[in-house]
């Protein structure tokens, strides 16, 4: 793996990130918790990850959201995820669903408890896309810190011909970035009905992300 292609990626975002368009939504029901340093368990969708480093430290400058720690996995993408998430001050831990995943589980519910956020890809690293796997409900049970389903989108935008159809907006897009209402799985949830709740929650927002993407592109 070439070494810079993270660095060089995080140097493009940062320059494409104050071209864009940007709108966010459902921050309401997130201020208090920000406020009150209540540690949070971020999902988005793989396709969706490009410009979250970029809108994290917007966010850190305007509302004190804090630096999650990344999910990236012991793949070869997952060395490009974890080092382009560093180039924003991420920090990653390693694992997956396949490959360290009982350790990761236990370094992320170790970062959750002394009151860090985390942030994961439930679909990632290999997919399938928009298929929420049940790790992000092991932890939500484990820790019981509030999950927060997290979608952007963009128009125009390139989607690349990988298994998830890899989101990169263009110069001057468009964008949204959609909050879902914060979700708390109790230790005794039924994982399954958890898991399809979750993945319907963070469906919705990406579906309204998308949809105030179109109406801008109407106005």
């Amino acid at each position: 793996m070439n070494a810079l292609v993270p660095q060089v990626a995080a140097g493009l975002v940062r320059l494409l990130g104050p071209t864009l368009r940007l709108r966010i939504s459902g921050l309401e029901p997130l201020l208090p918790l920000w406020a009150g340093r209540r540690p949070l368990i971020y999902v988005v969708w793989h396709a969706r990850i490009l410009m979250l480093p970029w809108l994290n430290g917007r966010l850190r400058r305007s509302h004190g959201v804090r630096a999650p720690r990344v999910l990236a996995s012991r793949s070869r993408d997952g060395e490009m995820v974890a080092r382009f998430s560093e180039a924003f001050g991420l920090r990653a831990v390693r694992g997956s669903s396949s490959r360290g995943g009982a350790l990761a589980l236990r370094a992320l519910a170790k970062a959750v408890r002394a009151g860090e956020d985390v942030a994961l890809v439930p679909d990632g690293p290999r997919g399938p896309a928009n298929e929420l796997q049940p790790g992000v409900v092991t932890l939500a049970t484990m820790t019981a810190a509030p999950v927060v389903p997290l979608a952007f989108a963009a128009y125009p935008a390139r989607r690349l011909r990988s298994w998830d159809r890899f989101l990169v907006p263009l110069p001057f897009a468009r964008c949204a970035a959609v909050f879902g209402a914060p979700l708390t799985f109790e230790a005794g949830a039924d994982r399954e009905l958890a898991r399809k709740t979750l993945q319907t929650a963070l469906g919705d927002a990406t579906a309204e992300a998308e949809r105030l993407v179109a109406g801008s592109t109407r106005r």
